[in-house]
């Protein structure tokens, strides 16, 4: 099991740390669902500016999503 590190990662990146089993795609789609079904998440990303269809996350952002989702 590696080590989980805030920085940039794309949304693809990510989402696959977090579903490793599902395509990339799906396990982006998974994310995003996750995302917006925690509202204390959404409206904290939406404060940094984060935009659903962003393809970078800054690392605030995957801290947020850590904070909220626990690490991947």
């Amino acid at each position: 099991m590696r080590e989980f590190h805030v920085q940039t990662y794309s949304k693809q990146q990510l989402a696959c740390l977090y579903f490793p089993d599902a395509a990339p795609r799906t396990a982006v789609n998974h994310l995003v669902a996750w995302i917006t079904k925690c509202k204390q998440l959404s409206e904290a990303l939406n404060q940094t500016g984060y935009q659903k269809t962003d393809k970078l996350l800054t690392p605030k952002q995957v801290a947020l999503i850590a904070h909220y989702l626990g690490e991947p």
